[in-house]
């Protein structure tokens, strides 16, 4: 099928460039055309430098139901690397050719003209991915809803758990089992990274018709991000440093900072309160906005602050004063 939908959108093609876009044979392409053409396709080969493989002009299938807003999202928003991690990547390329060869003429330009000026790419920067040696074992588990034996390394040890595995998910470059575990019944969340070791079980399980894997993410997320927020700091913030505020915080945390930020004072600083995880993880939080933030509560965040200021003036000042290079 995708052989005959990406013909249908070039009319022509060379069997070995065909071969080489679908990571297949040139006899692999030929019993393939011999099978369409049996199924009654009307396609012909010529032989020859510039002959081919070609679809008979005018006769066409088609697959409705697909708007040029959808077919564009689609080229736009696929992430090729995870799916090529997952062995789907000849999976999107059918996806993209069927949606190509449906669209008329003026959509499929805009399907590809929008392909081309968004891409999606979801690691952060100088992310190198992990190694994932299990992570194709794993996803033959959840496609056939097997349970599977781990052995996976926690931090202080490395355990051996039974587990059904409900699906996975990519954050931020890292790959996640999300698994019910039997003997604690409970659903949990497993860095794929960490698996150190999976044998197939060999059991089939039956996976809850009611449980919604993107919605389970968001809750559980949204659990852990409530887990770690436990304190609060107070802070004198500078028109600035309230614009870059949101890129250094929780969002969650940030939202209800915006609730509880005080009026601007005569310079236009404003007083916010912050949920954070802890005043050393805030401080690695908060000390990009440099000088555009003042620490006013807890004391022990102020002081750090200040230890940081200190040595960072004391390593950056002139000879001769106290603290930087030896005057000579």
């Amino acid at each position: 099928m995708s052989l005959l939908l990406t013909l249908q959108q070039r009319r022509a093609a060379q069997a070995g460039e065909l071969a080489e876009l679908f990571e297949v044979s040139v006899r692999t392409v030929y019993r393939d055309v011999a099978a369409l053409q049996a199924a009654g396709v009307p396609l012909w080969t010529e032989p020859g430098r510039a002959g081919g493989i070609r679809l008979v002009d005018g006769w066409r299938t088609r697959l409705d139901g697909l708007t040029g807003a959808e077919a564009a999202a689609l080229f736009a928003g696929a992430a090729p690397e995870a799916l090529a991690e997952l062995g789907l990547g000849s999976v999107l390329l059918a996806a993209q050719a069927k949606v190509l060869a449906t669209l008329p003429e003026g959509l499929r330009e805009r399907a590809h003209t929008i392909a081309g000026r968004f891409h999606l790419d979801a690691p952060g920067w100088f992310h190198r991915g992990e190694e994932l040696p299990h992570l194709m074992t794993v996803a033959e588990a959840v496609w056939e809803q097997r349970r599977i034996a781990v052995r996976y390394r926690r931090t202080d040890a490395t355990v051996r758990r039974m587990l059904e595995p409900y699906g996975l998910v990519l954050k931020a470059g890292v790959w996640y089992l999300v698994a019910r575990v039997p003997d604690a019944d409970a659903v949990r969340t497993y860095r794929l990274a960490r698996i150190t070791a999976v044998e197939p079980a060999g059991e089939t399980f039956q996976r809850p018709a009611q449980f919604q894997l993107a919605q389970w993410w968001a809750a559980s997320a949204a659990s852990f991000d409530r887990a770690l927020i436990r304190e609060r700091v107070r802070l004198r913030v500078s028109p600035r440093g309230l614009r870059h505020l949101p890129h250094v915080t929780d969002p969650a945390a940030r939202g209800e900072a915006v609730l509880h930020t005080g009026p601007p004072d005569a310079d236009g600083w404003c007083e916010v309160e912050l949920a954070v995880e802890s005043p050393q993880v805030a401080l690695g939080q908060l000390l990009p906005l440099g000088a555009d933030v003042e620490v006013l509560a807890p004391a022990e965040l102020r002081t750090a602050f200040a230890d940081v200021g200190a040595a960072i003036a004391a390593r950056h000042g002139r000879p001769g004063i106290s603290g930087g290079p030896a005057g000579g």
